[in-house]
């Protein structure tokens, strides 16, 4: 266990009053939210009041991370309790592996609904690619954006299929609350059942405020994203001039404003035509996801074919792919196999569906009309490997 604090003062009587190490303040603390209703329960007290007191205390913590400058803060209550009903070592028996067994499990509609679904859980995943853009205002990006993309690596892994891992054991796909759940009833959505087992009182506060924080999150990065984007495009003459305009801070103003008000528009078509137009922007913004990785691994490809192609040594990279050319080329294909195949079953049928493959393909003919628009008026063409500019700025 690390120590965080220097030498206490004689009268110190608890952590608050101790003298910490300035030098020795972690940047991430991993904190798992566990005992609060065993301890409720040695007080004779209900167990919804030993997770309020949890609650309670968590907040003095955050607060404290902020004062002491702790950069991250983790919070392992979902894949802790979800874990321990999986053993069997929670309220209700183990269920073992049934829930993988019941029914069409584990693959219900086959290949077919797999493929369907792979667009909105590729949407979910999108923006690990901002590393990219964070890169040109990071503090040395050779050594942190490394650090990041390992870390992104791992957090998908244990987070995102972690959690997915816990769902499956636990929570079979006929639960009749599934059914029933939609995206303002968060009492019944699978994580607040897991949390429910578990026999947290609170689960649908828990969620609401995890939810909150995501999307907080994913707001931020996508307004810095895009203002950073929009900057960069004025400065190479692919948007207007006046989004070069900086603020006393160096912030783009108006390049940060107008993605406020293009992201506050689309928020607003979720209330227009029962959420059909809202449909289309997902739509069009997942199948541009996925466009975008297109084109991160066709450009990772030639980036390190390029490389060798000009003499230069890999050793001297700051970060080179391990799986290379095997990873760039598996994600094209696999890209490529989702974005073609995620609503194919509208051309089989007695009849086109026309709308659905409208609805689900709208975004490549946007792509296709922006790429040759820019490529008929600027005249671009594939670059030879030995002329790639590969110079770096000092």
């Amino acid at each position: 266990m690390i120590n965080f604090f220097g030498k206490k003062k004689e009268t110190a009587g608890s952590v608050s009053e101790a003298m910490l190490n300035p030098n020795n303040i972690p940047r991430h603390v991993a904190i798992i939210m566990d005992g609060n209703g065993r301890w409720a329960k040695r007080k004779g007290l209900p167990r919804s009041y030993g997770h309020r007191a949890g609650a309670d205390t968590l907040k003095r913590i955050v607060v404290a991370a902020d004062d002491l400058g702790i950069k991250v803060l983790t919070v392992l209550v979902f894949l802790f309790a979800g874990t321990l009903l999986i053993l069997g070592l929670g309220p209700e028996p183990s269920p073992g592996f049934t829930n993988w067994t019941i029914g069409d499990a584990p693959f219900v509609g086959g290949f077919t609904a797999m493929l369907g679904i792979f667009m909105v859980a590729g949407f979910s995943f999108q923006g690990t690619e901002m590393i990219g853009i964070a890169a040109g205002e990071s503090e040395d990006p050779e050594k942190n954006v490394p650090r990041a993309v390992h870390s992104i690596f791992w957090r998908i892994l244990i987070f995102y299929l972690g959690a997915f891992t816990v769902i499956g054991f636990l929570i079979p796909y006929t639960d009749p609350n599934l059914l029933n759940t939609n995206i303002e009833n968060i009492s019944i959505s699978p994580f607040t059942l897991v949390f429910e087992r578990f026999g947290l009182a609170a689960a649908a506060s828990i969620m609401n405020a995890v939810i909150l924080t995501a999307v907080l999150s994913a707001g931020n990065s996508g307004l810095y994203v895009s203002t950073r984007m929009l900057y960069a495009m004025a400065e190479t003459g692919q948007a207007p001039k006046c989004f070069l305009k900086l603020n006393k801070r160096g912030v783009p103003s108006y390049a940060l404003f107008a993605t406020v008000v293009f992201g506050l528009a689309a928020f607003l078509t979720s209330l227009i035509g029962e959420g059909k137009a809202y449909d289309w922007l997902v739509n069009i913004s997942g199948m541009a996801g996925f466009i975008t990785w297109i084109g991160i691994a066709i450009c990772h490809f030639r980036f390190r074919r390029a490389y060798i192609a000009q003499g230069k040594d890999l050793k001297d990279l700051p970060y080179k792919a391990t799986w290379f050319p095997f990873g760039p080329l598996l994600a094209l294909i696999m890209c490529i196999i989702v974005t073609a195949g995620q609503n194919y079953s509208a051309f089989t049928g007695a009849e086109i569906d026309w709308y659905g493959a409208s609805v689900a393909y709208i975004g490549i003919p946007v792509f296709l009309a922006v790429f040759f628009y820019h490529k008929l008026k600027h005249k671009t063409h594939l670059i030879p490997l030995k002329e790639v500019d590969l110079s770096r700025d000092k």
